[in-house]
């Protein structure tokens, strides 16, 4: 396999070439075609956007019985001179010394030939998919931005914990839960009991068992995939998928909105000076225009409205909704879209939601009927960010889960953090995979996730 010391990835070769170096460069071929003498061979190696050129002479030991049999799909290990390149659109190429094939491709059934691809077609070959240029970029993308989450809360000192992926408390209490169906175990003596000792589930949230350390250590933060057992093949819905929630101690609704507002301008901005080659691409052939609508998102404040507010301009709008709109309903994707993409025209944080339709760890308004709840709504997609004040009275939290037919018998430490030193909290949840079409303009979440799990569907 040759010196790994010497071995390059295609992104560092085009930051910095080095001409004249001898360079050894893995990858996989996409296109090969040939001239008088020599081979024109296009690689890449997923590290970036862009490709290399190698140019493959049939002095070459192996030109006539492999070089020339090389198709798109096949591995190759290429050790060469760089040097400038005469054509356009390219600064530099590789001139092969050798080219050793690792793998091959047979070209009458490897299903990604040099031609575009629908996403649904790419969904069904999974596995294959992260070798095209769209699924690739998104890779890269996803991959920096989940740096960039734990780089924003590491240097503003919080503190991450990994929560349980099994849990046996319903954070959302809507019953949407995987059970854990290998929890039953046989007793020595005969009959089940459950593994846990009570029936157990894959994780809706990490907010519960966040907001123990956030009493404790202060600021804290999760980023893990979560569950949810909700029979929609939306474009918008996964069944599982990954959530960044931190919890802070000593903060109260007003903090939490800044925290979230400046945690997501912070990602922009990191998408947009980090990834632009591949938000170029997204702009080129997904939303025209996307980078510099990413851009005014982090130059704008965030408009602010509560969600009476965000009713009565939906009630006098003039629209004819397909889900008819009052007071108490909870706002859904065709109304955060008309409130984000025709009145404001910018990212939108909805306040003071009814009690009725959130969750009972939020924190109860002195008007009895709203809790301290915001919402994060942006053009294109909706809610991106939920969060809220978190109930910290003790007696108040008590019959609020009396009130949502939750027994508190199951959620006895929960309430032991308001018995105990209990502090004004809040906290939120960033769902990762709207974060990622937001800033790729992929139109379905199914694409931005590397093996999308829907009802029906969950291949690898």
């Amino acid at each position: 396999m040759g010196d790994g010391g010497m071995r390059k990835r295609i992104a560092n070769i085009l930051a910095a070439p080095e001409i004249g170096a001898q360079l050894q460069v893995g990858g996989w071929v996409k296109t090969r075609r040939d001239a008088s003498g020599f081979s024109f061979i296009e690689m890449g190696d997923g590290s970036c956007l862009a490709n290399i050129q190698v140019i493959a002479e049939q002095s070459l030991v192996n030109y006539d019985q492999e070089i020339k049999r090389l198709s798109a799909g096949c591995s190759v290990l290429v050790t060469g001179i760089l040097q400038e390149s005469p054509a356009k659109g390219q600064a530099v190429e590789l001139r092969a010394m050798a080219v050793q094939i690792l793998g091959w491709a047979d070209p009458e059934h490897y299903p990604l030939q040099k031609k575009q691809h629908s996403f649904e077609f790419l969904r069904n070959i999974t596995h294959l998919r992260p070798r095209t240029n769209a699924l690739g970029a998104v890779a890269r993308v996803r991959s920096r931005l989940a740096y960039g989450v734990h780089t924003f809360f590491q240097e503003r000192g919080f503190i991450q914990v990994h929560t349980p992926i099994i849990t046996t408390s319903d954070c959302e209490g809507a019953g949407e839960m995987f059970q854990v169906s290998a929890s039953s175990v046989r007793q020595p003596g005969g009959g089940n009991v459950d593994f846990f000792g009570r029936p157990a589930g894959l994780t809706v949230s990490g907010q519960l068992q966040a907001e123990v350390y956030s009493q404790a250590l202060g600021n804290v933060y999760t980023f893990g995939p979560i569950f949810r057992a909700e029979n929609s093949n939306t474009s918008r819905h996964l069944a599982e998928f990954w959530m960044v929630e931190p919890e802070m101690a000593f903060c109260d609704l007003a903090g939490d909105m800044q925290v979230a507002e400046e945690m997501l301008k912070y990602l922009l901005r990191l998408a947009l000076t980090e990834c632009a080659e591949d938000l170029s691409l997204f702009d080129r052939f997904i939303e025209k225009g996307l980078s510099a609508r990413l851009a005014q998102v982090v130059e704008q404040d965030f408009a602010r409205i509560t969600y009476t507010e965000a009713v009565e301009q939906l009630l006098c709008s003039g629209q004819d909704f397909i889900y008819p709109v009052q007071w108490g309903i909870d706002l859904q994707s065709e109304h955060e879209r008309y409130l984000t993409e025709t009145v404001y025209q910018r990212p939108l944080i909805v306040t003071d939601y009814p009690a009725a339709i959130k969750p009972f760890y939020m924190r109860l308004s002195d008007d009895g009927r709203t809790v301290a709840a915001m919402d994060i709504l942006v053009p294109g997609i909706g809610e991106i960010i939920g969060g809220s004040q978190r109930e910290e009275r003790y007696d108040v939290l008590l019959a609020r889960m009396q009130q949502a037919g939750i027994d508190p018998e199951g959620y006895g430490w929960y309430l032991d953090l308001r018995r105990y030193g209990t502090v004004p909290h809040a906290g939120f949840g960033l769902g990762f995979e709207r974060l990622i079409q937001f800033v790729t303009g992929m139109a379905n979440i199914r694409e931005v996730i590397p093996f999308p799990r829907t009802p029906g569907f969950a291949p690898c």
